[in-house]
C-alpha cells in the first residue's frame, strides 16, 4: 500500500467528507480534497494543475476551493478560484493555511483538513452565503493522484 492510501484511515475520510459536507451549508463555495503520492512542482504549481483537472473552474460562481497534499513531500496548498480572489483580502488564505499546517506538524493530517474545511465554509459565508437554490456542483469525495 503506498503512502497516499495510508495518509487518513476510512474513518478519517468520512469525517473530512462530513466537514465538506457541513462547510457547504454555509457557502454556495465548492470544497475538494486531494492526495497524492509527490510532485516535482511547487504545491501551488501543482494544486493549479489539479484544479483545472478535476474541473474546479467551472462553477457558476467561481468559488471553488482544493486542499491539495503531496504526501511523500509533506507539501500542502490551498487554492481557491478567481471569484474567491477577487473579493477577498490579500492574506485570505494564510489563516486557512495556517491551522492545516500546525495540525499538520503535529501529525495530525486528518483534523488539520477538516479544521481547515470547516474554516474555509465560515469564511466564505460573508462572500458566497448559501442560498436556497443552490447545486452541489463538484463531488464532495477525496480524489486521488
Amino acid at each position: 500500500m503506498s503512502k497516499v492510501e495510508d495518509f487518513l484511515t476510512s474513518v478519517e475520510e468520512s469525517q473530512i467528507i462530513d466537514a465538506i459536507k457541513t462547510a457547504e451549508k454555509n457557502t454556495s463555495g465548492e470544497i475538494r480534497v486531494h492526495l497524492e503520492k509527490s510532485s516535482t512542482k511547487a504545491p501551488l504549481e501543482r494544486a493549479k494543475e489539479v484544479f483545472s483537472f478535476l474541473n474546479m473552474n467551472n462553477t457558476k460562481d467561481h468559488n471553488g476551493v482544493l486542499f491539495y497534499v503531496a504526501v511523500d513531500d509533506k507539501q500542502f496548498a490551498v487554492l481557491g478560484d478567481q471569484g474567491i480572489d477577487k473579493v477577498v483580502a490579500n492574506d485570505f488564505w494564510n489563516s486557512i493555511k495556517d491551522i492545516v499546517v500546525n495540525r499538520f506538524s503535529q501529525n495530525n493530517y486528518a483534523l488539520g483538513l477538516k479544521e481547515g474545511i470547516l474554516e474555509t465554509g465560515k469564511k466564505l459565508k460573508e462572500y458566497f452565503p448559501y442560498q436556497s437554490d443552490d447545486d452541489d456542483e463538484l463531488s464532495n469525495d477525496i480524489s486521488l493522484g
